[in-house]
Parts: structure tokens; sequence; C-alpha cells
């Protein structure tokens, strides 16, 4: 564990599921179910499904690996300790280019929301200026240290979890009453329903990010795979509830809403609408800073063990955090949510969570064979071998509904990453 020393192990089991839900209930929730609606028609609630049984097997790997190498860069420090740097490298890059394309998409799409509240700032410069005070805020956020900022992200996290849950209330209010009339209802397709598939394991994904600060969980043997368990049951109960409540009071009109859980709301007056779009914008806001505070600790850990300069790995003095990493991560996103959108950038993000779960998935595997254990007894599930199959065989089928092109960009990642490994890799 001295691959970590200097951080602080400030993170409990209830921070980092709180950070986990926080990274994966993002700004998606409150604009995804029209997307699947709009791809699954009323087969949308079972694309969740199969998605979270597929999702089930992901994280039984993810809290075995994690249990057994819990340091900063969550996959990037497994795939290392199972198949050598080469293969944590390509782990490593996979996290970071998707992690900081979904930033900058959810960046630009709170600045778009702020346009239209704001219609001064919605373009040129006004909305720059908005992103500029996003990330401020976020990076501000992460510069208090560890311990800070997970409180931080504890109390946004049950903040924004609020709206989601009145909206819940307002479907079981709305029971017995007829639905709203809209244009007819997507038919169900196969290749319909796969691309839905593709955009609910954007909806499930974001564990992977939270992982990366596992240098900094108290006992994390224990500790990350209560948290991965509890965060993940906890946010596929939310993510059906909201689908069927938004199918429920916008019918076929669904598939067309803009903003469906607000246009949802809508019916219950417009002081609904407006908590709707506010707990929009403070889940975008507390996502933000909660995918700082992952990923900044992959470049922590790339300067760490040389396959970037040093630099990145140098911590803050009164804070012991990776400033540096911080800085640096921030204004690469800063940099993209500026040239680009939401969906073009989420897009681009999306598959790269396949090849990362494909990672881990064997990595949970070979670390469990190999009897590596880091930090403490580790958890030791005997369905690792089973879960470890079924988690890979539905990446490939993620793989199979995604279109051509987004796999050809997925594969650049991976010999990119390849050939700048063979550039940075040190001499022994």
């Amino acid at each position: 564990m001295h691959r970590d020393q200097g951080l602080v192990r400030g993170i409990g089991a209830l921070g980092m599921a709180a950070n986990i839900v926080n990274g994966v209930v993002g700004a998606g929730i409150f604009t995804l179910p029209a997307a699947v609606a709009l791809s699954a028609g009323a087969a949308a609630p079972a694309a969740y499904i199969i998605c979270a049984v597929v999702m089930a097997a992901v994280v039984v790997c993810f809290a075995e690996a994690g249990s057994r190498v819990p340091t900063s860069g969550g996959v990037y420090g497994t795939a290392e300790a199972a198949f050598g740097p080469a293969t944590a490298f390509v782990a490593g890059m996979l996290l970071l280019v998707s992690d900081v394309l979904a930033s900058g998409g959810i960046a630009a799409a709170l600045a778009d929301m702020v346009g239209v509240v704001a219609p001064a700032l919605a373009t040129g410069a006004g909305r720059i200026a908005v992103i500029a005070v996003l990330y401020a805020l976020a990076t501000g956020a992460n510069l208090l240290g560890v311990r800070r900022t997970a409180r931080l992200i504890e109390a946004a996290t049950c903040i924004k979890i609020v709206p989601l849950l009145l909206f819940l209330g307002f479907g079981l209010l709305s029971i017995g009453l007829p639905a709203p009339p809209g244009p007819p209802t997507t038919p169900i397709s196969a290749a319909g329903f796969g691309r839905a598939m593709v955009m609910t394991l954007f909806a499930f994904s974001g564990m992977e990010t939270a992982l990366m600060a596992s240098g900094e969980v108290r006992n994390p043997a224990r500790s990350l795979p209560r948290a991965l368990f509890l965060g993940m049951l906890a946010i596929l109960v939310l993510y059906v509830g909201v689908q069927l409540t938004a199918q429920h009071l916008l019918g076929s009109g669904l598939a067309q809403a803009a903003a469906p859980l607000a246009e949802g709301a809508a019916r219950f007056g417009p002081w609904a609408r407006g908590i709707m779009l506010a707990g929009a914008g403070v889940s975008m806001m507390a996502w933000m800073a909660s995918d700082v505070l992952g990923t900044s600790r992959l470049l922590f850990a790339f300067g760490r063990d040389g396959r970037l300069p040093a630099w990145f790995g140098r911590l803050g003095r009164a804070t012991r955090v990776p400033v540096n990493a911080i800085g640096v991560y921030v204004a690469v996103a800063f940099t993209l949510a500026v040239s680009g959108s939401f969906l073009e950038l989420i897009v681009l993000s999306s598959l790269a969570v396949v090849g990362i779960y494909s990672i881990q998935c064997a990595c949970a595997f070979v670390l469990q064979r190999r009897c590596v254990a880091l930090a403490g007894p580790p958890l030791g599930m005997r369905a690792v071998p089973a879960a470890a199959v079924a988690g890979m065989v539905g990446m490939g089928g993620m793989l199979l509904a995604a279109q051509w092109v987004e796999v050809a960009g997925l594969a650049a990642v991976v010999l990119a990453s390849l050939a700048l490994y063979s550039v940075t890799k040190r001499e022994p």
C-alpha cells in the first residue's frame, strides 16, 4: 500500500456509497427516460432491468477486485496487479477519455440549462463564463481536502435525490389518472432495443470513476464492497421507478419530451416543474465535483508510476490532495465543454465503459485465482468466475448493439494507448 503514501484514508463506506450514487446518478436520469422510450417504446423499463442484470455481474467483479487491490486509479491499479503495466495503462486511458468527455458533456448541458433561464448567457462569452464558473466551483470543492470534499458530496447526493423521490411521489399521486394524449408509441424493434441498452449502460456507468479514489478509503477491503452493493442497488430501484413514473405521467408523449421529469411534474403545477429543473442543476453540479475527485486520482496515479511526469503526482502541503492533477483535468474538461455539446460528448464516452468493465471482470477472476490481497482479507465471493464471464459476454452484446463508427473509435483509443505506453514506459 506504499503506492498511496501521503494520501489520507478519510472516506468511509457511507461516503464512498454516496460518491458512487453521485457519480452514477448524474445528468442522465433527468433526460434519459425520453431517449430510452424513443428507442425501446413501452419496453423501456425492460432495458433498465436487463442492463441491471449485466451490471450486477460487473459490480460483483468490481467489488472483488477492489477488495483485493484498493489503490488510487481504481481499474488502473487492479489491471496492473492482474496483467501488468501495459494493460493497466490502456485501462487508465479508457477511464480518462470516458470521464473527461462525459464531464465536458454534462458541463455543456448545465450551461445550456442556465441559458434557458438567462438567454444572455446562452451563447458566446456568456456561455463560456458559465462553464468557467461551474468548473471553478467543482475545483474549489476538491481543494478543501478529501474529508471535506467527501462530506460535501454526501450532502449534495442527499439534496439531489430529493427531487427524484418527489417525482416518484408524483407518480403515486397520479395512480388512476389517465395519461395525456400524445403521438403513437414507438414500435419495439431489436435495433431500437439494443440502442436503448447502450443508453442505459451509460446511465449505470460511473462507479469506476468513484472507485479511483480507493486509495483514500478507510478499511477498503470491507468498505469498498459494501459501498458498491449499497449504492448500485439504490440506483437500480431509483431508475426503474423514475422510468415507470415518467411513462405514466407523459404516456406516449414521453419519447418527444425535451425535459421529461420537468414536463411530467408540470401536471402538478409550475412549482413542481421548477423543482425538477433545480434538481437537475444540483445533480449535474454535484456530479462534476465527484468526477473531479475520482478522475484526478487517475492522473495522480499516472504521475506516481512514471506514466506521466512526476509533477502530476505531487500533493498539496496543507490538504494532501493532488492539486496539479486536479488543475490539468479541469482545464481539459473545460475546453471540451466549451467546444462540444452534451449529446456528442456522451456518445463518444459511452463505449469506453465497455472496455473498462471487460478489463475489470477479467481482473477480478485473475486476482482471485492468484489469491492477491493487499489490504486484509478480501471479499472472496464464489460467484466471481461466473460473474466475470457474464459481465464480459454482456459487454460484448453492448458492442454488437453499437454503431461501427463508435466501435472503431473505441479500438482507436486502445491502439493509441498502447502506442503511447511504448513511448513512455520506464526502463527496468
